[in-house]
């Protein structure tokens, strides 16, 4: 009875999955790939498609994969669902392919915002895309949201587009676009959309497609939770909503009131609606003794008639002084924050706006937003619908063991029928013998999009469905080995792991259950997750389950059994975790705990590892650049890593993604985890090529590369004595020759293409550069050896 209680199988106030009657097309049974041609539709003898879903990334039929979890999930409801994989954008004729919809066009940019696909951090190119075959760069538009809902609106005008996947989910308010280094608008505006899913889209999308199959127009679905949709002044359908200014909810640069000097305790209480019980006693007892007129009082010396005090009037036009207004129920409440164009000229109202929108996370409590596009006969409101409800256990497993390929498409197939060749797909091939075991992620880093997305209360499959997964991976999966190469999600040991009370989830606003320290209302229990693992290694046919996705080890720690287990048994040799800086300046900004969590975990890593008899090391992750982080951190950093004995080969610098915490740091200097004022906290922020330049450089002090930067940065800051040939310094002070480039190891292992060296031109002096051989310097070797200093 004393067991902590598995959030897992909390009762969610929704609608089932499975409780819709199923569409009169369920008679035409599943397919085996959905299909992207008229070729494929004949063959499953449909005339036309229910729902086509249009999408960014090649068609891989496998749960990982967002276009086929909505795509089955229509399937299993009885719809005909076909599949637009990375349609060429040029014209609206490849939009056409499968014919026009019976009820919407679904679109999504993919997996990835397409702008983070196709771009680095540093806003170049990209020239390869792990979610097209081949691994080839260029396949998307850039928006591709936007130009895809462009495209199916000119190709069917009278087709309802409902929107999902991260790209819109992440641009649902106004937001601030780091490609452009403006705020742009709403997706909603952009896309002219006729409906927007945020979040995990299985309920709404269930939902919306029973509702146009019973002839129900699309605008009139303004009451689906996890949406956003557009609506004009004077809509009969916002009435009856009561509107709150989000300026009462978190006020920018609020004016407190002044306490009025000459007011009693008790008078000051009842100013604030309470009473002081000790004040009201004494009153008590004066009205008695004045009444019964007592000889203290007539004996007391009169006040001068001529001598007034003086007095505060209250002033019956400020608002708070308008009576006391009875708060409305939380589900017919909307704030309204500031438009568009006040939080694209003011960044503290955009501070202030992304604050009030993580405020309004928690699907338990979450009141509806709308924000103001456009003015006077232009004007438009976008409103936003409270978060989904959680799926519960049941209807995960229900997701996850729909009748999925777990394989690409026939259509990328190569000359040999495989997948394997020149048209493999890297995400695919990444996730092909992984199992996702569960959603969300209540870590709350500034820096990631996984909360505002999947939200922070996790929705966890049960254990019998995670090994149903297993055993179809073994006995169907082609090339299959024994490996499982990951069990985890968005964060590998999250698994059933939650908030004690419904009561108090639903009421909670924290933008994180870990930080700054574990919330004691967590249950932090492991057991199911050590359960889970030894029944999954125990199955025949299995050899090894690796754990690869991210580790939160300030949590780990907790159930030092979780952590021997996994030491034991499911570090393949390596296992990356992500500290992602040493400082509390950067921590405090990230919402990450202290070093000190990590030197704990690493004492029980290295403890376990000796005891296992493995020779086992910790990868740790950092990221440079991000907001709250001085250029004083980061040398702090990379002295801390040499001191450790790493050099960090791939390094990450801070990417500001569409509606992060951290991105609204990077924009507006203010930081929207405190309450946002004109004067409140301003965040440093490392901006320009050559600072972020100098951050990256801390990381890989190591790199010669880099030297030159780093002896400038270092003797400006006064720390020259870092600068050396001995152990105790960061970098030394002679330069080899470099090449002055920085070859990341993905490139390193990759098979280069030999170069035939240029014809010689006449007239043209011939260099080592310019087609002339190695000089041959008698060495017998070809190319000689170059000058250099001798090895120690």
């Amino acid at each position: 009875m004393n067991a902590p209680i598995d959030v897992s199988f909390f009762a969610r106030a929704a609608k089932p999955l499975t409780s819709y009657r199923k569409y009169w097309a369920s008679r035409f049974g599943t397919s085996k790939f959905l299909p992207m041609s008229r070729a494929e539709m004949d063959v499953l003898g449909w005339d036309s498609c229910d729902i086509i879903i249009v999408t960014g990334d090649a068609y891989v039929d496998h749960p990982s994969f967002g276009m086929a979890v909505i795509g089955r999930m229509l399937e299993a409801q009885g719809f005909r669902v076909g599949i637009i994989a990375q349609p060429d954008w040029q014209s609206a004729d490849p939009f056409k392919v499968l014919g026009k919809p019976n009820l919407f066009f679904g679109v999504t940019a993919g997996n990835m915002d397409s702008m983070i696909n196709r771009y680095t951090a540093d806003r170049k190119i990209r020239s390869d895309d792990a979610y097209t075959p081949g691994d080839i760069g260029g396949k998307r538009p850039d928006r591709a949201a936007l130009v895809y809902s462009q495209r199916c609106r000119e190709a069917y005008k009278d087709v309802p587009i409902v929107l999902g996947g991260i790209e819109g989910s992440l641009r649902r308010i106004a937001h601030y676009d780091y490609w452009s280094d403006k705020v742009r608008r709403s997706v909603v505006i952009d896309t002219k959309c006729d409906l927007l899913l945020y979040g995990n889209a299985e309920r709404a999308i269930v939902e919306i497609a029973h509702r146009l199959a019973a002839k129900e127009p699309v605008a009139s679905m303004t009451d689906i939770r996890g949406t956003a949709f557009i609506r004009r002044s004077g809509d009969e359908t916002a009435q009856g909503w009561f509107e709150i200014d989000s300026t009462s909810v978190d006020a920018p640069g609020r004016v407190e009131a002044h306490v009025n000097p000459y007011l009693m305790i008790s008078e000051q209480a009842k100013e604030q609606g309470a009473s002081c019980a000790r004040e009201d006693e004494a009153a008590e007892v004066a009205v008695k003794a004045e009444s019964a007129g007592s000889p203290i009082l007539t004996a007391m010396p009169q006040a001068n008639p001529a001598i007034k005090p003086l007095i505060f009037v209250p002033n019956p036009t400020l608002p708070h002084m308008q009576g006391r207004i009875k708060v409305p129920l939380r589900d017919r409440s909307v704030i309204r924050l500031p438009s568009y164009e006040k939080v694209k000229s003011d960044a503290v109202l955009y501070a202030h706006a992304n604050r009030v929108l993580h405020l309004e996370t928690n699907p338990g409590n979450a009141r509806a937003l709308v924000q103001a596009h456009g003015e006077g006969t232009t004007a438009r409101d976008v409103w936003i619908t409270p978060p989904p409800i959680p799926l519960t256990t049941a209807e995960m497993d229900y997701v996850f063991d729909l009748p999925y390929a777990r394989s690409p498409h026939p259509a990328y197939q190569d000359e040999h029928g495989s997948h394997d060749g020149a048209t493999k797909i890297p995400a695919w091939e990444m996730i092909r013998f992984s199992v996702n075991i569960m959603r969300g992620c209540f870590g709350g880093c500034t820096f990631c999009s996984i909360t505002e997305h999947e939200g922070r209360i996790i929705q966890s499959r049960s254990e019998d469905s995670v090994i149903r997964e297993i055993e179809a991976i073994r006995d169907t999966v082609k090339g299959f080995t024994g490996a499982i190469s990951d069990l985890g999600g968005p964060t590998a040991n999250m698994y059933r792991i939650g908030c004690k009370s419904l009561e108090i989830e639903s009421a909670c606003r924290k933008p994180s259950c870990v930080y700054p320290g574990i919330c004691q209302n967590l249950n932090t229990d492991h057991n199911p997750l050590i359960k889970m693992y030894r029944r999954a290694r125990a199955l025949k046919g299995v050899k090894k389950i690796l754990i690869s996705s991210g580790l939160r080890y300030d949590l780990a720690v907790q159930s030092p059994e979780y952590v021997k287990e996994l030491v034991t048994h499911h570090v393949g040799g390596y296992l990356k975790i992500a500290p992602e800086h040493t400082e509390q300046g950067p921590l405090t900004k990230m919402m990450k705990p202290g070093i000190g969590s990590y030197d704990k975990f690493k004492q029980m890593f290295e403890k376990y590892s000796l005891e296992a008899g493995k020779k086992q090391f910790l990868i740790p992750y950092f990221i440079a650049a991000h907001p709250g982080t001085s250029d004083e951190d980061m040398m702090n950093l990379a002295i801390w890593l040499k001191k450790n004995g790493f050099r960090a080969d791939q390094v990450q610098t801070f990417y500001p993604s569409p509606m992060a915490t951290a991105t609204t740091m990077y924009h507006t200097n203010k930081n929207p985890l405190r309450k946002i004022t004109r004067d409140s906290e301003t965040v440093d922020i490392v901006r320009g090529d050559k600072r972020r330049r100098l951050h990256k450089a801390f990381l890989r002090y190591h790199d010669a590369n880099n030297w030159p930067l780093l002896r400038e940065a270092l003797k400006a800051m006064g720390r020259a004595d870092l600068i050396g040939n001995g152990k105790r310094h960061l970098i030394p002070t002679f330069q080899p020759l470099t090449d002055g480039g920085y070859v990341s190891a993905r490139k390193k292992n990759s098979t280069s293409v030999a170069l035939k060296p240029a014809a010689p031109v006449k007239g043209r002096i011939l260099t080592q550069h310019t087609g002339l051989p190695p000089r041959d310097n008698g060495s017998g070797k070809p190319g000689g050896k170059p000058f250099g200093r001798k090895a120690r």
